[in-house]
């Protein structure tokens, strides 16, 4: 692809990005974001094709694939459920910080109002965690009674649901204090030896 043409696919990006947060799907037009990102709507046909397009490259951008935080929970030297936590700060960090994400986020919520599938990050984010888990299990770093495969989906839906409720009630910003909280919580369940405060500070260092 050439650079200017480039160069436009990421302005439209960008400006769609934008304006999906802000207003929604639904609340975004072609022309929206055509003023948005000062291309004509012409522009926005020849590279996307269609709104549903746009909204799908949104999504896959940041939001369904996350190929950048593999070290988060392939890095052997560090302990499973330190990685699990790190991971989850740091997927937090990007949908806090990254417009491109957080439009990703909103617009699988409002998935049916787009008439095509939506991708989602869910089942390579269940699939680490089922990993992360079960290599805690081996560890001996498990409390007794959890299972790996069960258990990593209950966590990824639960980190998804804070996300969305945090968003709704009190904004991005607030979503790094809920998640120490909630991981508090949790890991007082799933610490063979609970210690959720030194584990979750250990966690927070590694992606500072």
């Amino acid at each position: 692809m050439q650079d200017r043409a480039r160069t436009t696919r990421r302005n439209l990006l960008e400006a769609a990005a934008h304006l999906f947060v802000e207003r929604g799907y639904v609340g975004t037009s072609v022309n929206d974001i055509s003023a948005r990102s000062g291309k004509t709507s012409g522009a926005i046909y020849f590279h996307y094709s269609s709104k549903e397009k746009l909204a799908l490259a949104v999504v896959r951008e940041q939001f369904a694939a996350w190929p950048q935080l593999t070290p988060r929970y392939t890095a052997s030297d560090v302990p499973p459920l330190e990685r699990l936590v790190a991971l989850s700060f740091e997927i937090a960090r990007v949908l806090c910080q990254d417009v491109t994400a957080r439009a990703g986020a909103r617009l699988w919520a409002e998935r049916r109002s787009i008439d095509a599938v939506v991708p989602t990050p869910f089942a390579a984010w269940t699939t680490a965690a089922t990993r992360l888990l079960a290599d805690a299990r081996t560890r001996g770093e498990l409390a007794a009674g959890v299972e790996p495969s069960g258990t990593a989906p209950a966590l990824v839906g639960a980190f998804f649901g804070l996300y969305s409720l945090t968003c709704e009630t009190a904004g991005e910003t607030e979503f790094a204090v809920r998640l120490d909280q909630w991981w508090r919580l949790v890991l007082n369940a799933l610490q063979a030896r609970p210690d959720p405060a030194a584990l979750i500070a250990r966690a927070r260092a590694r992606i500072r």
